[in-house]
């Protein structure tokens, strides 16, 4: 659905995983006249118990919300995709937000991982993608790469059978449906508790390096994450982790094979592949909506809003706030302040994984860029970026030739 015939409503209506083309200029009348509007209470804040929603979509705003735990908190998150991911970090508030990013936060690093062969690894993975279409000269790449590629690095460090990779990130998908199909999300829940639990088991009977292991043996204070929190982190972790790398990577690609210039700048200066990155995920932010709520009484933008209020922070809005980025829907690789995007959150809930997100989006790029040349839009076929609470290409048809 284009922008032309889109309302509020309308969007907020269609449920998180909804195919919106350009929804940027309703975002922008809004961060115009109704920058903390009043919304029909969303799914999400009717499960929470929350007694009225409001959308917030300029960059100030929504930073300030994101930075201040004290006033606007991250409970409403496990009252609502708690249901189906359990309690995880990204819902909890104060101490113990602090226990579980302490608990959790060491088992993320890349050292951590797979020692220093880590990037060895995410590279291999990667090659071994490219090898299954490097003789075809065409190629859906987020099919053939982009939506397989991260979570199979996740599946090796947890630890898993590579072949597993298609039915849990699929399921894990499934989780966001909660609010609007509340028996699929819930059946999906299960079903990843019931492919997580003996994995766990069988990590406590015979402990190994995988990620998996070392949340078990993670200790703060002498506390330690029960077996339901473990899983809830993995559920978490296959969902936001794996889809966040999969929409960048979509949409470094759509730039790249849109734009024939910025390919070859790209192609030959490698060390603007992380600003390609930093760009991408200010321009279309992979995960563009986050929850929180007020704790008390507060003001956003000179407007009261009472304790007990529903907040949807629009980080994708944010991040093309032309108060904060000049020309901001314009993709412009030489703008000096692309890192001041929130892809990742801001504040004591800033991604614990941006850091491997960001690694595996630079070794995909590269890789594909060392091993496929002249890479293409293939001829009548149309793709764009789409999506609501996640946004990115769904398909990407190119053309190529392999480099000898």
């Amino acid at each position: 659905m284009g922008s032309d015939v889109l309302d509020t409503d309308t969007l907020l209506g269609m449920g998180p995983m909804a195919p919106v083309a350009n929804p940027y200029p309703l975002y922008r009348r809004l961060r115009d006249d109704n920058p903390v509007l009043p919304i029909r209470t969303s799914a999400e804040a009717e499960v929470a118990g929350n007694h009225r929603s409001v959308l917030l979509t300029r960059y100030a705003d929504v930073k300030a919300v994101l930075s201040d735990s004290q006033t606007f908190g991250s409970g409403i998150v496990n009252r609502t995709m708690g249901l189906v991911m359990g309690p995880t970090i990204v819902g909890l508030n104060g101490r113990e937000h602090l226990k579980h990013r302490t608990l959790i936060t060491p088992s993320m690093t890349p050292r951590a991982l797979k020692g220093d062969d880590f990037a060895s690894l995410i590279r291999a993975i990667a090659n071994d993608y490219i090898d299954g279409f490097i003789d075809d000269s065409r190629v859906d790449l987020h099919d053939r790469f982009f939506f397989h590629f991260p979570l199979t690095v996740f599946v090796s460090v947890l630890g898993l059978p590579a072949e597993d990779v298609d039915w849990v990130h699929r399921t894990a998908c499934d989780l966001c449906l909660v609010a609007h199909d509340p028996l699929k999300g819930i059946e999906a829940a299960g079903q990843l508790l019931a492919y997580f639990e003996p994995v766990i088991a069988a990590r406590r009977e015979r402990p190994g390096e995988d990620m998996v292991s070392k949340l078990i043996r993670a200790r703060v204070d002498g506390e330690q994450l029960s077996d339901l929190e473990i899983v809830s982190f993995l559920r978490l972790l296959v969902l936001a982790g794996a889809e966040t790398t999969n929409h960048l990577l979509g949409t470094c690609f759509f730039r790249l094979v849109k734009d024939e210039e910025l390919m070859a700048r790209v192609r030959a200066d490698r060390s603007l592949v992380p600003v390609l990155v930093a760009e991408a995920m200010r321009w279309e932010a992979p995960i563009s909506t986050v929850m929180r709520e007020t704790l008390s009484d507060t003001e956003i933008a000179g407007i009261a809003v009472e304790k007990g209020v529903a907040l949807v922070c629009h980080i994708g809005s944010a991040n093309r706030d032309e108060r904060q980025f000049a020309q901001p829907d314009q993709f412009d690789m030489g703008r000096a302040n692309n890192d001041d995007h929130i892809a990742f959150g801001f504040g004591r809930h800033y991604c614990a994984g941006s850091h491997l997100a960001k690694l595996e989006a630079e070794i995909g790029i590269n890789t594909i860029l060392d091993r496929l040349e002249d890479i293409r839009p293939q001829t009548g076929e149309e793709f764009n970026i789409i999506g609501f609470a996640f946004r990115g290409p769904d398909r990407v048809p190119v053309t190529f030739r392999p480099i000898a």
